[in-house]
Parts: C-alpha cells; structure tokens; sequence
C-alpha cells in the first residue's frame, strides 16, 4: 500500500512539473498544449512501446514447440497468478538479465535472455519469471512507459524554454534566468522521480513474485547471482537504449553514477534482505 501511494505523488509529481514548464512557456494556454502534448505521446506509447522494445531487442518469440520446459514454466506460473499466457520471449544476450513489456495483462509479453537460462536453475528462473509476472499483474509497465515518456518530453520542453523563451499569459517575455534554470533543474528532477517510481515497483514486484512462485528465497538467490555476473557482461543494446535498464529485473548497465537517487533499481542488498525476510515470517 505504502508503495502505491508512494507511486501515485510520484506520478503527479512529475504531470505537475510537465504543466510548470507549459506553463512558464505560454502561461495557462501553454501549460494546456504541455499537458495535451505529453498525453498524446503516452497513448502513442501505451499502444507502441512493446513492439519497440522487442524489436530494439531482437526478441524472438518461443512457444511449447521451440521452448518446452521455459514456455512450461511461464504458463504454470500465469495461472498461478490469474493471468492470461503472455507471449514469451528470449534474447540472444550472455547477461543475465529479463524484463516485461505490454500495454495490459490481455497484451503483455515476458522475454530472458540466453544468460539468464544458462547461468540460473530452474527455481532461480521461476523466481525471475514470477518477479515479471507481478509487474504484468500490477500494470508497471504502462507506469513505466508513462514515467519514461513524461520525463524525456520534460527534457525537450525545458531545453526549447531555455533557447526560445517563455511568455505569460498576456504573452510578455519573462525572466530569461528562469528559462535556464528551468532547463537544468526541470529535467533533473524529472529524472529523479521517475528512477524513484521505477525503484518504488521493483520492491512491490519483488513481494508479488515471492507471493506467486511461493518461493522468496528462489529469488533472493537468483538477484543475487544475477548481480554478481551483470555489472561484468555488458548488454550492447541497453547501453544504445538506457531507457530501457528500468525494464530489466536488474540494471544492465555497467555505469550507475550516483548509485541511490539515480538508480534504476533499489539495492540489491535490501532486495534480498526483503525477500529473506519474507520467507522468514512467511507473509504470503
């Protein structure tokens, strides 16, 4: 619950900085167009992202024929959850590594890499799988997909401030330091609460992958096997597309910067220290 709430100020956090910036570029007519613009770009994206994301990959599609026991495993786990079969994916990548994609349950699709089928047993995998699974089953993507696009519309929009200027509602030019400091700090903060949104889903699918493989310590151990092999193997195509590390069940990109604020995903540790404790008591 903690983490919805959390996810739900965090979203309106970064719809209202997206209004601010309209806002300082046309007053409440351009906060209108701002706000217009960034819906029209997430329906654009709620209806696209998968397929790009897939094909950005080289993603192809495996069925019982050509992946028994993987397409198996995912089907099993889907019932237990009270989903639809997703499509199922595998990308020829030795890092260990898988995400989920879709714009709904009807429509998801769950894709691992070569690495990951290779390097984990097969409860590890369940585990993995399951942890995609929750973020079908809790709509991440669509909070993902709408998080990423906002904060790159929020990064174009700044930097047309700063060149163009902004006016206000009677069309007068405004202070000009504005428009920088807008540029800077608008997208900046707009990437702070999406990395934020993107660590606050991966705990709560962490709990609903325990919850539907039965299992938190298959997953506590695949995170961790999966980390200490990661950082060392790069994925070329995350590193062209590093939008899409926050898909990932863990950040394939060998570079973090700053590890905590701007961080894809939360720390390792806590994740694993979390299902541990989970399987522990025994909360699900």
């Amino acid at each position: 619950m903690f983490n919805w709430l959390k996810t739900s100020l965090l979203m309106a956090a970064i719809v209202a900085l997206f209004g601010l910036i309209g806002s300082y570029l046309g007053g409440p007519s351009g906060m209108m167009l701002a706000l217009l613009l960034g819906g029209v770009m997430n329906v654009f994206a709620y209806w696209f992202s998968d397929k790009m994301v897939l094909r950005m990959y080289n993603a192809q599609e495996v069925d019982e024929a050509s992946a028994p026991q993987f397409y198996a495993m995912v089907r099993e786990l889907a019932g237990r959850a009270g989903l639809p079969m997703p499509r199922v994916y595998l990308i020829d990548e030795p890092q260990p590594n898988a995400f989920a994609t879709g714009r709904n349950p009807e429509h998801a699709a769950v894709a691992a890499t070569t690495g990951i089928l290779q390097m984990l047993s097969a409860r590890e995998i369940r585990g993995v799988m399951a942890h995609e699974l929750a973020h079908v089953r809790h709509r991440d993507i669509l909070l993902s997909t709408i998080s990423a696009t906002m904060a790159g519309a929020i990064s174009s929009l700044a930097n047309f401030a700063m060149f163009f200027g902004g006016r206000d509602s009677d069309g007068r030019p405004v202070n000009p330091v504005a428009g920088i400091l807008l540029a800077i700090l608008a997208p900046l903060a707009a990437t702070l609460i999406q990395m934020a949104i993107s660590r606050a889903r991966e705990f709560e699918a962490d709990r609903g992958g325990a919850e539907i493989c039965g299992d938190p310590n298959a997953l506590a151990d695949a995170l961790t096997k999966i980390d200490a092999y990661a950082r060392g193997i790069p994925m070329v195509t995350a590193e062209e597309h590093p939008a899409t590390a926050q898909m990932m069940i863990m950040n394939p990109l060998s570079g973090e910067g700053l590890a905590g604020l701007f961080s894809t995903h939360p720390a390792t540790e806590e994740r694993v220290a979390r299902l541990r404790e989970m399987a522990g008591g025994r909360r699900y």
